[in-house]
């Protein structure tokens, strides 16, 4: 898993600063950017709570975050597909 890289992409994808996911999400700017250098690991209830401030389904943002070895009988180009597409409509909700 991944969670720093998914952290970024969302985050980004959504146009949101950390500072203002931060204060969406109810955490530290300091404890995001952890998140997004891999330095922390988040438990389920904080990720959903990022996920919410983000609005992103958590299904999404785990599937973005897991990887190649978590996604048995997914092909790789499958999965850049359904990655690519996942991030092409977080754009559009924008």
């Amino acid at each position: 898993m991944n969670i720093g890289k998914a952290l970024s992409l969302c985050r980004t994808q959504k146009g949101m600063t950390k500072t203002q996911l931060s204060k969406a999400a109810d955490v530290s700017i300091s404890y995001l950017t952890l998140l997004e250098q891999g330095k922390r690991d988040p438990n389920l209830s904080t990720i959903n709570q990022i996920c919410k401030a983000m609005s992103v389904p958590t299904s999404i943002f785990m599937f973005l975050a897991s990887d190649t070895e978590d996604r048995d009988g997914i092909s790789n180009e499958l999965s850049e597909k359904l990655a690519h597409t996942a991030l092409s409509l977080m754009e559009q909700d924008c």
